[in-house]
């Protein structure tokens, strides 16, 4: 029996990545490995003993629920920006914007919140259990601001019709790092839920 094998003399074209969200990639994996170390040490430091044990509070689980939904108004503006429907691409960004800003103010309430059940960080009157929630949602909250900055920057441009389909790089990456981030809060908060 006979076979044809065809060789091609062609070379295998590299994969091509943009520049920018090859830098933008690097940045959440080392996102990525910061959380990896935080979870590590918190395992660590929990094995150790004297750890307190408490609930989070409940309106951790207000503020997920607002991330989620903001995740469903990124990917509308996204959605919005491949057919060049620029009016609801600025609806979906401003809503997204709104609802990662409410979603800091409900961090900030959880905050409080926790202080009010005597769970503070650092200090004599603390626990290494409630500095690490103050860590991981701190964090997460100081990347959160960073993408609303991002956010209102597209928004902005999206103003000056900078923003549209033949532009839809900048609006993949914008789109990337908030889903990124509402993935990474719920791995956190699950984690926290396990591993109280």
């Amino acid at each position: 029996m006979k076979t044809d094998i065809s060789v091609s003399n062609t070379p295998n074209q590299p994969v091509k990545i943009h520049p920018k969200k090859f830098a933008m990639w690097l940045f959440i994996v080392s996102v990525m490995m910061i959380f990896a170390a935080l979870i590590s040490a918190y395992i660590v430091r929990q094995a150790e003993g004297n750890w307190v044990l408490f609930d989070l509070p409940n309106i951790m689980y207000v503020s997920t629920a607002v991330i989620l939904l903001s995740s469903a108004t990124m990917h509308w503006a996204y959605t919005n920006t491949k057919v060049d429907n620029l009016k609801n691409l600025k609806i979906g960004i401003s809503l997204t914007a709104l609802l990662g800003s409410a979603f800091l103010v409900l961090q900030f309430l959880g905050w409080s919140h926790l202080v009010d059940m005597e769970i503070f960080f650092g200090g004599k009157d603390s626990n290494p259990s409630g500095s690490f929630v103050y860590v991981f949602t701190g964090l997460h909250g100081l990347h959160i601001v960073s993408a609303v900055i991002y956010l209102f920057v597209i928004l902005i441009e999206s103003f000056r019709g900078k923003i549209h389909k033949g532009t839809i790089v900048r609006m993949e990456m914008c789109a990337t790092y908030w889903h990124f981030l509402d993935a990474l809060w719920v791995c956190i908060l699950i984690f926290l839920l396990l591993y109280r």
